[in-house]
């Protein structure tokens, strides 16, 4: 269900937020606790409904793992007013587009419709929410499908389990630390009352934000709402467990071998808090330094001056209640993974040393300006923000504010964070190797 949002593109083209003009909302709650949020665009004739979960991966019995992304696939089999296999049908036959995506942390559904079937698609997801047809014949067929998608993008893809691998490294208490997609052998093993119970307990309007964005009347959109998602009952408070990692203080080492690769892999990785702290913004911009595009600083020297590597590359992957901060490379013959990662830990050092320079903090602030503006761009785009700064963040004015925090960062605090955070002590080193059997074939 994770399709590019490219399709979307075309339907908001014409209406898009052109600047970094505030993004007007108006939030309130129903008597069930569902959250809704409201933004209200009227330049194109488009409008989305989406409703955000708040649950993801990290919510699953460590012996049923890949629950929520098997919802992101089960919740479109059908209500009992939707048929089975009638969801995308009705949909498209209505001028729409439609998808969902799951991450550890939430699950989100979507629906894009001209704006005079607004209707639609809040009896549609009021629908799922209300009353999922959750059968045995949906299981299995979904069941199929997941493994489907496993074996495309996991196991068949060169260097699929990448991340998976991180994170079973870097986290040894949190549920961060299983894939996403989960085990097939644990969906195998679920009954039909388990996944029951799982959509029980968490698909509920008081764990949920609904979004309305676009061109739409206001007070007819909120008589809807009341009118379809109102008398949905409230469900059961949702305990959640609080995991606690301790710090890495010495490097973790650890090997994977990859039957669909020839090119080994060097892999860094350092645990990074919260998504929600003000550190985490930090490395966001540490990474933009060291690997957004051709101009970073580990492409420039690695890559293009010392020619050590096909690729080189970072990111933070920022999430609810911890983080990561990944670097990879892949080596040039006859380089080695050795070599790649001793010139990476010299820019590091760099980073931690010396301060940038104000020209180039400036260019930073640009390039993260350029990036909001960006996000907000487009309906959808806001709908997702929107939802996430309310769900993840508790707070939805974020869409508006985040940046002034990017803004006041500053060139010393870029040096203190990655002195904090990227020491050799505090990070996994993986082998990301081809499979040996395979080289002895």
């Amino acid at each position: 269900m994770k399709n590019s949002l490219m399709a979307l593109g075309a339907l908001f083209m014409l209406g898009g937020v052109a600047s970094a003009q505030k993004v007007a909302f108006e939030e309130y709650k129903l008597d069930n606790g569902l959250h809704v949020i409201l933004h209200n665009d009227p330049s194109a004739p488009t409008v989305i409904t989406s409703v955000m979960y708040h649950v993801g991966a990290k919510d699953e019995n460590p012996e049923r793992t890949g629950f929520a992304h098997f919802f992101e696939h089960l919740l479109f089999e059908g209500t009992e007013n939707i048929k089975r296999g009638e969801w995308f049908k009705i949909v498209t036959g209505n001028g729409g587009v439609n998808n969902a995506n799951t991450t550890d942390d939430r699950t989100y559904y979507y629906e894009v419709f001209p704006s005079n079937n607004l209707e639609l698609g809040l009896w549609m997801e009021a629908e799922r929410m209300l009353h999922p047809v959750i059968n045995q014949i949906g299981v299995d067929t979904q069941n199929e499908v997941v493994k489907e998608e496993k074996r495309l993008r996991v196991d068949n893809q060169p260097y699929g389990n990448f991340l998976a691998e991180v994170k079973k490294n870097i986290f040894t208490k949190h549920p961060y630390r299983w894939a996403t997609i989960g085990s097939m052998s644990h969906l195998d093993a679920a009954t039909l009352e388990e996944f029951q119970a799982f959509n029980k307990k968490f698909y509920i309007p008081n764990n949920a934000v609904l979004i309305v964005a676009g061109d739409f009347k206001k007070e007819q959109a909120k008589e809807w709402i009341q009118k379809y998602f109102g008398p949905i009952k409230k469900g059961a408070p949702i305990q959640r467990e609080t995991f606690v990692e301790e710090p890495i203080t010495q490097t973790i080492k650890a090997e994977f071998q990859d039957a669909n690769i020839q090119i080994p892999a060097i892999v860094a990785a350092y645990r990074t808090p919260s998504m929600k702290t003000r550190d985490a913004r930090v490395l966001d911009m540490i990474s933009s330094i060291l690997s957004d595009g051709k101009s970073s600083r580990l492409y420039k020297k690695i890559v293009d001056d010392k020619k050590m590597a096909l690729q080189i590359g970072a990111f933070s992957n920022s999430q609810e209640d911890y983080g990561s901060y990944i670097i990879y490379g892949l080596p040039q013959a006859p380089n080695t993974t050795e070599n790649i990662l001793a010139e990476i830990d010299s820019e590091i050092v760099k980073l931690q040393t010396e301060l940038i320079s104000e020209k180039d903090l400036q260019k930073l602030q640009n390039k993260f300006e350029n990036q909001y503006v960006n996000s907000n761009s487009t309906i959808d785009g806001i709908a997702d923000n929107l939802a996430s700064y309310h769900l993840l963040y508790g707070d939805v004015n974020l869409i508006n504010t985040e940046i002034e925090i990017y803004h006041s960062i500053t060139r010393e605090e870029i040096r203190d964070i990655a002195k904090k955070y990227l020491n050799p002590n505090q990070r996994l080193v993986l082998d990301y190797v081809p499979s040996k059997d395979k080289a002895q074939n």
